[in-house]
């Protein structure tokens, strides 16, 4: 060959072989080109990874992330390694772990992997032993696939001859970054809940990498103030109530919202009375999430944290801060001498509810299995009488305060399915939309259970008191078409600023044989005051932290992650964080 056939560094300037920038080969060494059957095994894995993502990974705009962060990820493996071969060999393989990954999580606790999964549990001894205690397999299966892919991206790397240039290599990925981050924002914000539902698994998994920075920059996985002056909150000690105190029920009411939100809605107003307190009014409640996700209420109230606090962890919380925050709720009737029991109408295994009923101070939980539920949304009497039998065996041999959380599951969608057809309550006025329709009567029987459960705490038990805190923990679906949005949106869809009435629900204060006083009077108050609402409603004395919430509700007019002065809350946080509270990290 002579010298002028020669390409750069020698390279054979094989015919038809294309140049690369500056008018150079962006092949080199000395196999030239990539042969044939190279270009066509990635052309086929490609082309499989592109239709995968056309059909799981939603709209075009994350379909285009998806396919950008991925390709991105490949030049990056081309700069390294320089071959096209074990580039897609990684691609392919790190986007199936990563799909059968989040599958497998969201079967077992009903969320998809998030990039913060890696820090969280393969950083830590402790979790890393819960992993390998409860979850073995799965954690042994890992470790192989990403063995396995290894493995094949090695024999890849020795059975491919394509040699690319590393700077033209460095081009391609930059410019593969500079689309991702536009088809990022093309995207726009993420859904709601995203990762508690089917679907996403490859944009979700990837668009978390940038929260999950985030939180290692902040070293710390909620918001706070940088230093908080004065004396720090302090571990609570004790509480002495003065006199006999009631036995408290807490009702999350699932998916219940009062119809009176919507003045067009057509239904019957004998339904309004379910939501007042006793002082006769209806006080609204803000919620953080829409359709699902009830677990973010449950935290909320239970803690007196916003999971907003929490940036894009917020969705993790009660299995990221379960038994990392002290003086909850619970642990404050505790300490006043009341034995608490949670009464949950699902598994105990859902979204790892027992270990974050029993970090925040819950000793006895009666999941569905227990109850001896037959259906997956029982009645809410079926609740109720449960929970009746429990107060009166607690009662028949002690003089301990009851703290008893109930769960109900009646309301819950779906809606186009007719619950108790033989039931006859009222239902949506003429030209009401099937699902509003259904959850109206829904909410009917909701109502009259509720009345019953009253009734049977007047019968059964006339010398013990009772207060009686409810709330709704989120809006049904049914109301989306309410909200502007169409009859085909997924709850994890439904996206609304937080001052939109998709969250807002109720709270109401009741008393059995007992005269609660009249909670705060706020335009709307925020999920995480209502611990403090409850335990003035008792009348029990709160600890520092409690009563610094109650300050801030005060002064934030009911509002937590939109007070008007934020550093209120940051310092509060910081406040908490360094009187050992909260563990951040």
């Amino acid at each position: 060959m002579s010298e002028q056939s020669l390409g750069p560094e020698g390279t054979p300037d094989l015919p038809g072989l294309r140049r690369g920038y500056w008018g150079r080969s962006a092949w080199s060494g000395e196999a030239g080109r990539a042969p044939r059957w190279v270009l066509a095994a990635c052309g086929v894995i490609a082309l499989v990874l592109f239709v995968r993502f056309l059909g799981s990974e939603g709209s075009p705009a994350t379909i285009a992330y998806a396919t950008f962060v991925s390709a991105a990820l490949g030049a990056f493996v081309v700069v390294v390694t320089r071959r096209l071969l074990p580039a897609v060999v990684v691609v392919a393989l790190s986007t199936l772990i990563v799909s059968v990954a989040s599958m497998i999580k969201l079967r077992l606790v009903n969320m998809v992997l998030h990039a913060y999964d890696l820090v969280f549990y393969l950083t830590s001894k402790a979790t890393l032993a819960y992993l390998w205690q409860d979850y073995r397999l799965y954690l042994a299966s890992a470790l192989i696939a990403t063995a396995a892919m290894v493995a094949a991206a090695y024999v890849a790397h020795c059975l491919d001859p394509t040699r690319i240039r590393r700077d033209a290599a460095a081009v391609v990925f930059l410019a593969l970054c500079g689309m991702t981050g536009l088809s990022a924002w093309a995207a726009g914000e993420r859904r709601h809940s995203q990762f508690e539902y089917e679907g996403q698994y490859i944009s979700s998994f990837y668009r978390s990498f940038a929260e999950t920075l985030e939180v290692l920059r902040r070293g710390q996985i909620i918001e706070a103030a940088e230093q908080a002056p004065g004396p720090g909150l302090g571990l609570p000690v004790g509480c002495e109530p003065k006199g006999r105190v009631p036995h408290v029920i807490l009702i999350h009411h699932e998916s219940v919202v009062p119809p009176s939100l919507f003045p067009t809605l057509k239904y019957d107003k004998g339904l309004d009375g379910f939501f007042a307190s006793d002082d006769g009014i209806v006080h609204k409640l803000r919620v953080e999430t829409y359709g699902g996700a009830s677990t973010l209420t449950e935290f909320s109230l239970l803690t007196g944290l916003s999971t907003y606090s929490f940036g894009g962890m917020r969705q993790f919380v009660q299995s990221l801060m379960a038994g990392k925050i002290k003086d909850t709720l619970p642990q404050a009737l505790t300490r006043c001498g009341y034995r608490d029991v949670v009464f949950y109408p699902m598994l105990r295994t859902f979204v790892m509810a027992e270990k974050f009923f029993n970090g925040v101070g819950f000793k006895t939980i009666y999941d569905a299995k227990d109850q001896g539920a037959q259906i997956h949304n029982e009645r809410d009497r079926f609740y109720y009488d449960n929970t009746l039998n429990e107060i009166g065996r607690h009662v028949a041999g002690s003089r301990q305060p009851l703290f008893a959380f109930i769960e109900t599951m009646a309301t819950h969608w779906p809606y186009n399915v007719v619950y108790e057809p033989e039931t006859k309550v009222p239902a949506g006025g003429p030209g009401t939309h099937p699902e509003m329709n259904e959850y109206l009567r829904r909410l009917a029987m909701a109502k009259l259970d509720y009345q019953h459960l009253t009734a049977e705490l007047k019968r059964r038990f006339p010398k013990e008191s009772f207060l009686i805190v409810r709330y709704g923990d989120h809006h049904p679906m049914s109301t989306r078409m309410l909200l502007g949005f169409k009859e085909n949106t997924e709850a994890e869809d439904v996206l609304a600023d937080r001052d939109s009435i998709a969250f807002q629900t109720f709270f109401a204060v009741n008393g059995v044989n007992y005269n609660p006083p009249p909670p705060p009077r706020h335009a709307v108050l925020d999920v995480p005051y209502l611990g403090v609402v409850l335990q003035e409603a008792a009348g029990l004395p709160m600890s520092a932290a409690w009563r610094e919430r109650r300050r801030l509700m005060t002064e934030c007019a009911g509002r937590y992650t939109d007070c008007v002065d934020q550093s209120r809350i940051l310092t509060f946080h910081r406040r908490m964080i360094d009187s050992g509270i909260v563990e951040a990290r």
